[in-house]
């Protein structure tokens, strides 16, 4: 009887150079001593049906998505997950025994883990989100499931901000919209400020946002992960904030994918930070 060949994983994007998951994903099977891989995959925006459909003819178990796909990605699966359906998005497809196609998405959850793992507090309270992108989607779904009564929303095209407090708004959760320009006098209650856009990233402008007004207790997130410290992360530090950089998100999301793919629950540490931090820079 044949042994059962070593799983293969991967990430699809377009472009796929920047992505750190073949980092991560490869950091873990190597600490855990699982015979498998997980490769970066370009896969242009046209391409993606076919790319998804030949998974399980070309050996693979699943695959990460990132940009373009994730949206694109929620027609072509055959089933959607709860994560999936809620969010609107699909960053991890999974091949069940019969060839078909799950989608699922972990950003939420590794939102939710971040916050956790830096002693954020979960609580019936109140923030602020800087954004209406892809990621903001799946914080809003992060914050309500973590107990926020009230978010707002703020970003430069407010028609984008009111399509999702539209859409995410429940009986438990308000969603309201503030303008981008009067968003820093609406801090002053708020117990999580989140930043879901790019501004701040490698490449991108900074993010200009006055924290005047912020709690003392209140904290401070964003998802962007280069640099590892935003100008706005280190401005909220220099004024005493808490700071929850975006690496942590990064790394808590690759935990269900890698278990889905490889079996193991893997576990977030300062060695694989310093890690992926080193590949990142080139050190």
């Amino acid at each position: 009887m044949r042994p059962s060949p070593a799983p293969k994983a991967g990430v699809m994007g377009w472009p796929i150079g920047h992505s750190l998951s073949p980092c991560i994903h490869g950091f873990w099977l190597r600490q855990y001593n699982i015979a498998g891989s997980y490769e970066a995959l370009a896969v242009k925006p046209e391409n993606l049906p076919v790319a998804l459909l030949e998974l399980k003819a070309k050996g693979y178990v699943g695959v990460n998505l990132t940009i373009p796909h994730k949206v694109a990605a929620c027609k072509i699966v055959d089933a959607l997950d709860p994560s999936a359906q809620r969010i609107g998005a699909v960053n991890l497809v999974t091949v069940d025994e019969r060839g078909r196609l799950l989608g699922s998405n972990t950003d939420a959850y590794g939102f939710t883990q971040n916050l956790l793992a830096s002693g954020f507090k979960p609580k019936n309270g109140t923030a602020v989100v800087l954004g209406a992108g892809g990621a903001c989607r799946a914080i809003l779904v992060a914050l309500a499931d973590m107990g926020f009564s009230t978010i707002r929303i703020a970003n430069r095209t407010r028609e984008y901000a009111e399509r999702l407090a539209e859409e995410f708004s429940t009986s438990q959760t308000k969603i309201s919209v503030l303008s981008w320009n009067n968003a820093p006098q609406a801090l002053s209650d708020i117990d999580l400020l989140v930043n879901a856009t790019s501004l701040g990233m490698k490449g991108q402008p900074a993010l200009i946002f006055s924290l005047d007004k912020l709690p003392p207790a209140a904290a401070v997130a964003d998802v962007v992960y280069a640099p590892i410290e935003t100008k706005i992360l280190k401005k909220a530090k220099q004024q005493g904030f808490k700071t929850i950089d975006g690496l942590g998100m990064l790394l808590h999301q690759a935990r269900p994918s890698f278990k889905a793919f490889f079996g193991r629950d893997p576990e977030v540490t300062e060695e694989l930070k310093s890690f992926v931090l080193s590949e990142k820079t080139g050190a």
